[in-house]
């Protein structure tokens, strides 16, 4: 059984530009400290070339315009890197093989040394734990009442796969 004070990660969220994965637009943490959520905060960013397709912005809405004057990856994630990976090492995403594949392909994009992180999947866990049809992160936060920002915006995908993780971590408790 674990302790409260010992549920310390982050949730993190990557929306891209294109089909390509190294093409991250936005970038969403949720900072869940003690087992509480404690921060949330995304960031646009600027894809190599800032490009869009066209399928990508129907899903999130984010188009070259709003990312035109934004930063690129290298500055955005060297700051989440400076700011909050001295102290967690546990990432967690719904649907982990996405979003770690993001950050690997942007990062080896951009020459980027990773950290070891521990990756965490909420959403094998929720096909362990639950007997649901779907496995959705917007399904599975109704189905438990976790409250819902805008689906496919990072920091506000990155906050329910927080809420739900930490569901899941008490339900795997019984």
């Amino acid at each position: 059984m674990q302790n409260k004070e010992d549920i310390n990660f982050i949730a993190i969220d990557f929306e891209t530009a294109t089909s390509k994965r190294a093409s991250v637009c936005e970038i969403g943490i949720c900072v869940v400290r003690q087992g509480e959520v404690v921060e949330t905060r995304s960031w646009l960013v600027r894809p190599e070339d800032n490009y869009y397709h066209y399928c990508n912005i129907k899903v999130h809405g984010i188009r070259p315009q709003d990312t035109e004057n934004a930063p690129d990856f290298r500055q955005v994630w060297e700051y989440i890197e400076r700011t909050y990976l001295d102290e967690f090492d546990t990432l967690v995403a719904h649907n982990v093989s996405f979003d770690k594949s993001c950050l690997q392909r942007t990062a080896e994009l951009y020459h980027i040394h990773l950290p070891e992180l521990n990756w965490i999947c909420s959403l094998q866990m929720a096909r362990r734990l639950y007997s649901f049809g779907r496995n959705s992160l917007d399904y599975l936060c109704s189905q438990f009442g976790i409250q819902q920002g805008i689906h496919h915006r990072a920091g506000d995908d990155a906050e329910m796969c927080a809420r739900l993780f930490l569901r899941e971590i008490e339900d795997s408790k019984c």
